[in-house]
């Protein structure tokens, strides 16, 4: 019985260490140079884990007084729906009127938040499923 537990725990040792071998050398992980060069160039805010940009601070004083960055991150919406999604706060949750920063808000959720940026896209969700085709239920 001794020499069955000292062989398991053995091999278990060695199975163990075996699968924390260091990766194959001539294995490479490959991305666009696109996107290798903006996501060293894109610098993000340490605060709100949002890229770093001019028009940040204005974002943040109108987003983050009421919410997270985080609800802002996970979300991808064109200009429109940006755009409907504050008007959609100013009715449903009291977001006061934007004003002349309205613009600046949405140039920069546009910017750097929109489906068409491959530098963000799939970081917190998956891809929209394409429009389903129904069938009539008989």
């Amino acid at each position: 019985m001794k020499i069955l537990k000292i062989t398991l725990i053995i091999s278990s040792l060695l199975i163990g260490l075996a699968s924390f071998r260091a990766g194959q050398p001539d294995q490479k992980i490959t991305h666009p140079a696109s996107l290798v060069a903006r996501a060293d160039t894109a610098r993000i805010d340490a605060e709100t884990g949002m890229i770093d940009d001019p028009n940040l601070m204005m974002v943040k004083a109108q987003c983050t007084a009421c919410h997270s960055s985080k609800l802002i991150l996970q979300h991808r919406f064109t200009r429109a729906g940006w755009l409907d999604r504050i008007r959609w706060m100013q009715q449903y949750h009291k977001l006061w009127d934007l004003g002349e920063s309205e613009k600046v808000v949405l140039d920069y959720l546009e910017k750097h938040y929109s489906p068409a940026n491959p530098l963000n896209n799939n970081v917190f969700r998956q891809k929209s499923l394409p429009t389903a085709k129904w069938y009539k239920l008989e």
